[in-house]
């Protein structure tokens, strides 16, 4: 998978509106949260993750660059909500009406649960899997664990197991 350097002023950028955003909550709250770290070491197709022991956001760089603006609108308040949410309401549902609540009316920002972001940049290989009802994309991780017999996986809709499309999807090797 492919790095990316942020550039300084997007990194500035971040800073900035993480910084707008929690002052905006703490005058909201009447709360003195503190500013959380932020680290551009999120990976794959999320966008950030947001880490409530550390206090910290982790970001998709790749993402980040190739998105800027609309990437800092919405994905910085996002994650800023579910440390704050954590820290105002205790343990709750991620993007339940604590979430939703502070995302909109304390942050002003639209409450979308997932990002509307190109993705192929970042999308990692997949190997198809058919049950009896439907096809399947797994991640390279799970095939790999299939093919060590570490696990198997259930389709949720008919509740078949998965099986590999054809055997040369089991050794990218042939």
């Amino acid at each position: 998978m492919k790095s990316a350097s942020v550039p300084i002023s997007l990194q500035q950028a971040v800073i900035n509106t993480l910084r707008q955003k929690l002052q905006q909550a703490n005058l909201y709250l009447n709360r003195d949260f503190p500013e959380p770290t932020i680290n551009y070491r999120q990976r794959g197709t999320t966008a950030g993750s947001a880490y409530i022991k550390n206090w910290e956001i982790r970001l998709n760089p790749i993402l980040l660059i190739e998105n800027q603006q609309t990437f800092i609108d919405e994905v910085v308040p996002h994650e800023l909500a579910h440390l704050l949410v954590y820290r105002y309401f205790g343990k709750v549902p991620p993007h339940g009406k604590q979430w939703r609540w502070m995302m909109e009316e304390v942050l002003n920002v639209p409450a979308n649960r997932t990002h509307k972001f190109k993705i192929d940049s970042v999308r990692s290989q997949t190997f198809t899997y058919y049950c009896s009802c439907q096809q399947h994309e797994l991640t390279l991780r799970r095939h790999n664990r299939i093919l060590r017999g570490e696990s198997h996986y259930i389709c949720q809709k008919c509740g078949g197991k998965l099986i590999a499309k054809s055997i040369d999807s089991l050794n990218p090797n042939l």
